[in-house]
Formats: C-alpha cells, sequence, structure tokens
C-alpha cells in the first residue's frame, strides 16, 4: 500500500484550547476517521496557541543581556530579550539570527515565530512537547482503541541548503529512529554508523502538504508509512544529541578560523 498524506483544514483558534477536542472536530468537519496505524502530524504552532504560548512585545522587559544581544545581532530588543528567555545556551549567530538551544532542541532565535501572531506578538515554542504529544495518543487510544503515532512538526531552515524543511520537535507512540547499524549497503559493506531519522522524515512529508503560510492546515495524516509504533514513552534524548555532539557545532567551532 502506498504511503498517503492526507492534511486536514482546521479553523482558526484564537484562545487557549484543547488539542484532542480540536482535533476531533476537525476530523469530522474533514469527513475523516483515524484508522489503526497512522501517524498524526501536528504543528507546533498549533500546541503553542493551544497553551496560550504568545507574547505581546510591547509588554517585554529588556534586560541588560537581551539589549547586548539586540545590538550584537541586529535584533529587536524585546526579541533579543524573549530569545534570551527560552534558550538554555547561545552558540553565537548573525545579523537578524541568534542559533540557540533548549531542550537539546538547536533552532534560530530559540524556534520564535511572528509568523501566524497577529502584529506586535509572537509565538514561542510549545511548553512539555513530548508530555503533550504521549497525551494526545492516550486519548486518541482511549476514544477510538487504535494505535497511532503523533509528531510534532517545526520548519527549519537545514545547513547550507535553501528553504525550510520540517523536523520532529516531539513525537509519541511511534519509533523515532530506526537502527541501520550491521545492515549492509547495495555493496554489501555493513553500514557502521547510520540510523535512519524516521520521525523527521515524516515530519518534512507532512509539513510539505501542510504549507507554511495561510493554508490553516495544523494537522495532517501520514498513512501507511510502515513506521513501528510502540506504547513505550519516548525520550527527548532519543531524537536529539548535545551540541557538543554535533558535526555542525563541533566542526565550526573547532575550524581554524576560530
Amino acid at each position: 500500500m502506498n504511503l498517503t498524506v492526507i492534511p486536514l483544514l482546521a479553523e482558526r483558534m484564537e484562545l487557549e484550547f484543547d488539542v484532542f477536542d480540536a482535533l476531533s472536530n476537525t476530523l469530522a468537519k474533514n469527513n475523516t476517521e483515524l484508522q489503526e496505524g497512522d501517524v498524526i502530524v501536528i504543528s507546533t504552532k498549533y500546541i503553542s496557541n493551544s497553551q496560550g504560548r504568545i507574547v505581546e512585545l510591547e509588554k517585554i522587559r529588556v534586560s541588560k543581556q537581551g539589549m547586548r544581544i539586540s545590538k550584537e545581532y541586529q535584533l529587536k530588543p524585546e526579541i533579543a530579550e524573549i530569545i534570551v528567555r527560552e534558550s538554555d545556551k547561545i552558540f553565537g549567530g548573525i545579523g537578524g539570527f541568534v542559533i540557540t538551544s533548549s531542550d537539546n532542541i538547536m533552532a534560530p532565535n530559540a524556534g520564535i515565530d511572528k509568523s501566524n501572531a497577529k502584529r506586535g506578538r509572537a509565538i514561542l515554542y510549545p511548553k512539555d512537547p513530548y508530555l503533550i504529544a504521549e497525551q494526545i495518543r492516550r486519548k486518541i487510544f482511549l476514544r477510538l482503541f487504535i494505535h497511532v503515532g503523533i509528531i510534532l512538526v517545526d520548519s527549519r531552515l537545514m545547513p547550507a541548503r535553501i528553504g525550510t524543511s520540517g523536523v520532529a520537535v516531539a513525537c509519541a507512540g511511534i519509533e523515532p529512529v530506526l537502527d541501520m547499524r550491521a545492515k549492509k549497503d547495495l555493496n554489501g559493506n555493513p553500514l557502521k554508523v547510520t540510523f535512519q531519522a524516521v520521525v523527521d522524515n515524516l515530519a518534512t512529508i507532512a509539513n510539505h502538504k501542510m504549507g507554511e503560510g495561510a493554508e490553516s492546515k495544523p494537522f495532517a495524516i501520514v498513512r501507511n508509512s510502515e513506521a513501528e509504533l510502540t506504547d513505550r514513552k519516548i525520550s527527548p534524548t532519543e531524537t536529539a544529541i548535545s551540541p557538543d555532539q554535533c558535526v555542525y557545532v563541533r566542526g565550526l567551532s573547532n575550524s581554524p578560523s576560530n
């Protein structure tokens, strides 16, 4: 059976809301039913909206560190201050962008986004994304008695590439990585370090159909993915490595120019 992606058109939500209820209503309005083995991909912005993770920039009080980051990277002081608050570590950056890490998620500007937010506001990354994904998975099982995977997707710039790709910020009910070590390539050579990023690959496929602008498709169903589903709780450490183990971060920090 062929892999299928079904994006779901949803109503725009303004205030805090229950994502499971919103998903149920969206499925009904799209005349779509979930099936055993489906993987449900949900926009992180949608999750953040449900949590009220939206800030009004004019109410932000800027600290000395925020002002320093603002001047160093040519950012608005309010954005710089939010970056400081949301980040565990700031690695550096260029004009308009700061590379940060928070909960082992590396992202420009701590994942802060002003798109799909009203003027003068910014959307932050969701709180406890793995917990949220697991809660949605369990509610679906208790309501429908089917096993599904959940992926919370964000769009991300890739090193030295034009455009954005989907990335799994969190997941539940699905094995996030496929260990290919000891398997053989086309020439019969054993693979030594290869892992396939299953949830990131599915996130990108779904994100392509969900869109980046005014599509209002915060949900997508990936069907017949052949991904391995699981009832065990997924840890954030299974999909991310610390920055000091990242080949890009280590490679740049150890370059002769530094």
